[in-house]
């Protein structure tokens, strides 16, 4: 895609919605660490409804910590990967009490180190938390930039390097969440829905539904 072209993408998406969010529900840095850590192979509704409960009991890295595994289990049992999930949780939330003074490090390198959260993850709440402009590759990020021609690559790191290369500065805070909206909800997997898409003429995609 043309550096003009890519100029206007973001900018149709920035007017139709100036400052885009997240679905996840969460109440500070930590929660949103967490609702991330458990939306990986679950749907962020899912996630929502399991994580109002757990929050109310256990906001901070002391309170999860105290629940324990088994009872964040209990909590967290109608999402995927469950028991594993419980696990990472209640581990995660004990390294930031021993390493981190109960803080969530605003740095990808120790956000990496603990247990669950990979570099999506990390770049979601370095996003999200503390304002700073990471892109999150997810599969509706991956799918859009290649299906449009955006930011073709064939790992997500390959699509995040090449999107921070191309996204105008004044974009890139808020790209990976017009990006990944738009995969959720137009630019679909089975069926994109070209006609109410926004950027239709800019994209490359060649099997355009009608």
């Amino acid at each position: 895609m043309k550096k003009a072209h890519i100029h206007d993408f973001f900018s149709r998406l920035h007017a139709i919605e100036p400052e885009p969010k997240g679905e996840l529900s969460y109440t500070n840095p930590f929660t949103l660490l967490i609702a991330v850590v458990l939306s990986a192979q679950a749907t962020d509704i899912g996630v929502n409804k399991a994580t109002k409960a757990l929050f109310e009991a256990a906001d901070t890295p002391e309170k999860m910590a105290a629940l324990g595994e088994d009872s964040i289990r209990d909590y967290i049992k109608t999402i995927g990967l469950f028991n594993s999930k419980a696990k990472n949780v209640y581990k995660l939330s004990q390294i930031l009490i021993e390493e981190h003074n109960s803080e969530v490090p605003q740095n990808r390198d120790d956000l990496v180190k603990l247990p669950g959260v990979g570099r999506k993850t990390a770049n979601v709440v370095l996003n999200m938390a503390f304002g700073q402009p990471t892109i999150a590759v997810d599969t509706h990020l991956f799918r859009v930039s290649n299906r449009t021609g955006l930011a073709p690559a064939k790992t997500p790191e390959a699509v995040e390097k090449k999107l921070e290369k191309v996204i105008p500065e004044e974009f890139l805070l808020h790209a990976h969440h017009w990006l990944i909206l738009h995969g959720r909800y137009i630019c679909k997997a089975r069926k994109p829905d070209c006609p109410s898409c926004p950027v239709s003429d800019l994209c490359g995609f060649k099997n355009k539904t009608a």
